[in-house]
């Protein structure tokens, strides 16, 4: 599933490419077609992103599209118009560019109280400039839950998925099964601040890079990462191969049904 800065660039692209410019809008798959011709010809005001959430409104509509692409989802936009309709295409944008949704998890004209809904179950988002940190922190040291369950909790933190946790436990030495009860405010802060940074370096770049300059692949004399996600990374999908930091082969486990990655040896805080 999309991290938090895939959503945040969407929304960048979407809005610098179709805000002010009225909008064809179309379903050819039909299953956004009574939503979609209501939009259709209106002017694209704003494009926003709350953790894996995109909200797109229009001038005079009070109504926004709510997006989330999931699993399979994606919204591609390509120059220029009346492109072929290539595969399942939810829902069509057309104003001197196309844009194509795809396979998402959701597409729907949702009211503004049905959003206000969305908003209230989600936690803060690190890529955001209104984000509590507290709001997070609340939850965090009252559970007993492992705190890197937690991290990937959308309604304790919007935006964080499977390489941020990873990484961002990896990079402040905290072990993933430590209870969230016993996770200092500290380190919290610190994970925090890291997490914004990172998160916003994502949305810069396009893709996921969590090492220290010290640890980059000419810094080391090593190869560059080989992955599908790309990106320089300490734990995330280096099972059994050496921690770039202590060389103890890095594990893996099942945790809430996703993989978590850890080092045991650089992992020991709590």
């Amino acid at each position: 599933m999309p991290e938090g800065h895939t959503l945040h660039r969407l929304a960048d692209e979407l809005r610098t490419t179709y805000a002010g410019l009225s909008v064809a809008s179309s379903s050819p798959q039909g299953r956004f077609a009574a939503e979609a011709a209501r939009l259709d010809g209106l002017v694209l005001e704003d494009a926003e992103a709350w953790g894996k959430h995109v909200f797109v409104s229009f001038a005079g509509v009070p109504d926004q599209v709510h997006i989330h692409l999931g699993l399979y989802g994606s919204f591609v936009i390509r120059p220029g118009m009346q492109h072929p309709v290539v595969g399942q295409v939810r829902w069509r944008i057309e104003a001197r560019s196309t844009a194509d949704l795809r396979g998402p998890n959701a597409c729907e004209l949702l009211t503004p109280p049905d959003i206000d809904a969305i908003l209230a179950r989600l936690g803060p988002d690190p890529l955001r400039a209104d984000a509590d940190p507290d709001r997070a922190w609340r939850r965090i040291h009252r559970s007993s839950v492992p705190v890197a369950a937690l991290l990937m909790d959308q309604a304790v933190l919007a935006g964080v998925g499977n390489v941020y946790r990873a990484e961002v436990l990896f990079r402040h030495g905290v072990a993933p099964m430590t209870a969230g009860r016993r996770l200092a405010r500290k380190r919290w802060d610190a994970m925090w601040a890291d997490l914004v940074e990172l998160m916003r370096d994502g949305v810069r770049t396009g893709r996921i890079d969590t090492v220290r300059p010290e640890h980059e692949p000419e810094a080391m004399g090593r190869e560059p990462r080989a992955d599908d996600h790309g990106g320089e990374v300490y734990v995330y999908r280096r099972e059994g191969q050496g921690c770039l930091v202590c060389d103890s082969p890095i594990r893996r486990r099942l945790l809430a049904g996703r993989n978590l990655f850890w080092c045991p040896t650089c992992q020991h805080r709590g």
